[in-house]
């Protein structure tokens, strides 16, 4: 923390005897004895420091470790720390106070693939494009110092420093600020369910940090509950008002929290969002939303006037799903849960958010999934037909633009991207790009061949990769060709086809602006109810305060629908002409009953 005259330094470090600051700057290296100061910190105010300085903790085995909470990180996980002036960068966003949720339309972008350079300057000049597609928020996949020069984010380890292969600090505030010039809301994903498996000291000096009591997918779950586990709180709380405040993000997407163990009350997604909206939440519009597996609708409860208690949203991996299935055809895995009936599965996403409200789940051996969603409204349920996850967890991270037919594409783009849910594009959907995204990682030895091993030993189970040859072709998570792949290609999109899925996307995202979003976040407002129909096709209404009803047919299958009855109102988007009351195969119809 720069101070005048030096800068304070301090770590918590409750199993440490003794404790050095290391210093690199205009008078050399400097070891510095600290002092143990209240409730295990240790504490130095060095008069010599400054901004650009080199500092690390050296502990009473010589080990030198990073700084934890280090704001930049020039060397690497394993490096020194910078001393980072958090004023020194000089903001024009000044008047900026954000947009309302109702006008979300989010667009996933992965930093390092995003464009070929990778980095946050070079991010910024393709915002023009993105506000010319219609998307008003832009979603930046963990960027939190992780090992190595590639990663997807989600093994970062110094949770408050910009990864040093994107950019500096201030280059990263130049992307959001640039970004809020556009009128482009951004968010960050942030992970507090695990650190990475490479370059995380803490257990080294503080192992208070996590909790065996509680185990998650990586090994010991963090420590929100235990003895200690004051501090670590704290920690995860300063780390999303840190983004908020010091970065001005709009919001942040909370990674995996159904891996978070917390038995005390509140519990600490509760706690983190309390301390959000009680201070930047207080001046500007800023958004929290999750992803839980769990389906936890009382995150996302709102409050008398129809403000959300905690949560905005939560990504709806329900309604993916069953699109999915609907498009593909696949029934493996997780899809099992949406074989019997995608149909009906995907009209209760519409109308109702999850379809999993508390009911079993045949994949996971008939265990009850997820909560009742009674009296929240369309605006807490993101719905997307790719992301990071959908397309990356593949064995090849193959995209739809592959894996379904064109008319079958159209008809899932239309409507997702009118339903009154807030939608997400993972980057490049909007022209078709072919460029997939398998998971790739930069992790040292031994680590790396252990990840590449149990990359395609997860997918042993599914019959096509049985055969350990079939395993062999999965690409190899830490060579840099897979991570080549993923980046995606610009000139693309303006090639035959692609401009077309191009144009779709921008019609369809100027019609949701003109006339679904201004029916959007009113109180009460939505209410939604849905039939099934004829072989493959549903019909959704949602009625509005004003009178006004919005209403979807849809035939999502392979044969044309006869005798359907044209539903009341103006027709605002047709993927065909209706035919005397014969709905065609993939035929996806919106209507608008305008208020009298």
């Amino acid at each position: 923390m720069p101070v005048t005259g030096g800068v304070r330094f301090r770590l918590w470090a409750p199993e440490a005897p003794v404790l050095a600051l290391v210093l690199q700057g205009a008078q050399g290296e400097q070891i510095l004895p600290m002092t143990r100061t209240h409730n295990d910190w240790f504490e130095i105010m060095a008069r010599d420091a400054d901004p650009g300085c080199r500092y690390g903790f050296q502990l009473g085995d010589g080990l030198r470790v990073p700084d934890p909470a280090s704001r930049y990180q020039p060397e690497d996980v394993h490096g020194l720390s910078e001393v980072i002036d958090p004023n020194a960068y000089l903001w024009k966003d000044e008047a900026w106070r954000g947009r309302t949720w109702a006008e979300a339309v989010i667009y996933e972008l992965h930093v390092g693939t995003f464009t070929r350079a990778g980095t946050f300057r070079a991010a910024i000049e393709k915002f023009d494009h993105l506000a010319g597609l219609g998307v008003t928020a832009i979603e930046l996949m963990p960027v939190a110092d992780f090992p190595g020069r590639r990663n997807w984010g989600y093994d970062g380890v110094l949770p408050f420093a910009p990864d040093a292969s994107y950019g500096r600090p201030e280059d990263l505030k130049a992307l959001v600020d640039a970004a809020h010039a556009r009128g482009l809301m951004v968010f960050l994903d942030v992970v507090y369910n695990h650190f990475g498996p490479e370059g995380n000291y803490l257990h080294r000096y503080a192992p208070q940090f996590f909790s065996e009591r509680h185990r998650t997918p990586w090994g010991a779950a963090i420590n929100f509950d235990g003895a200690g586990s004051r501090t670590v709180r704290d920690f995860f709380i300063h780390n999303a008002l840190f983004w908020l405040e010091e970065y001005h993000f709009d919001g942040l997407r909370l990674d995996a929290v159904h891996a978070i163990s917390d038995d005390a009350r509140p519990d600490i997604l509760e706690e983190l969002a309390t301390a959000v909206h009680a201070g930047p939440g207080r001046e500007r519009h800023v958004h929290l939303v999750l992803e839980n597996d769990h389906n936890a609708a009382h995150y996302l409860e709102r409050d008398g006037a129809g403000r959300p208690r905690h949560y905005v949203a939560q990504w709806n991996d329900d309604i993916h799903h069953a699109l999915h299935v609907i498009v593909t055809g696949e029934c493996e895995g997780y899809y099992a849960d949406y074989a019997d009936a995608p149909l009906r599965h995907l009209g209760r996403c519409l109308t109702q958010g999850f379809t999993y409200q508390g009911d079993p789940s045949p994949c996971r051996h008939g265990v009850a999934r997820g909560e009742s969603t009674r009296g929240l409204p369309s605006a807490a349920f993101v719905g997307f037909l790719q992301n990071h996850d959908q397309v990356g967890n593949r064995a090849f991270g193959e995209r739809l633009t592959l894996l379904a037919e064109p008319a079958a594409l159209r008809a899932a783009t239309a409507l997702l991207l009118l339903a009154p849910q807030p939608p997400l594009l993972f980057m490049g959907q909007e022209w078709g790009s072919r460029a997939p995204f398998a998971f790739f990682c930069d992790f040292g030895a031994p680590l790396a061949a252990a990840v590449t091993a149990g990359r395609r030993r997860e997918f042993a189970k599914f019959p096509a990769f049985q055969d350990p040859v079939a395993r062999a072709r999965i690409p190899d998570p830490n060579d840099p060709a897979t991570f080549s792949a993923a980046v995606l290609d610009w000139r693309e999109q303006k090639r035959t086809g692609h401009r077309d899925w191009l144009s779709l996307h921008r019609d369809l995202l100027a019609l949701r602006q003109r006339e679904i979003v201004p029916r959007l976040g009113k109180r009460g407002d939505g209410e939604g109810h849905y039939r099934m129909m004829t072989g493959h096709a549903l019909e959704a209404y949602w009625t509005y305060g004003d009178g006004s009803r919005i209403t979807l047919l849809a035939n999502l299958g392979d044969e044309p629908m006869p005798g359907a009855d044209r539903p009341a109102g103006e027709l605002l988007y047709a993927t065909a002409a209706l035919d005397g009351g014969v709905v065609p195969p993939w035929g996806v119809y919106w209507f608008l009953e305008r208020a009298a």
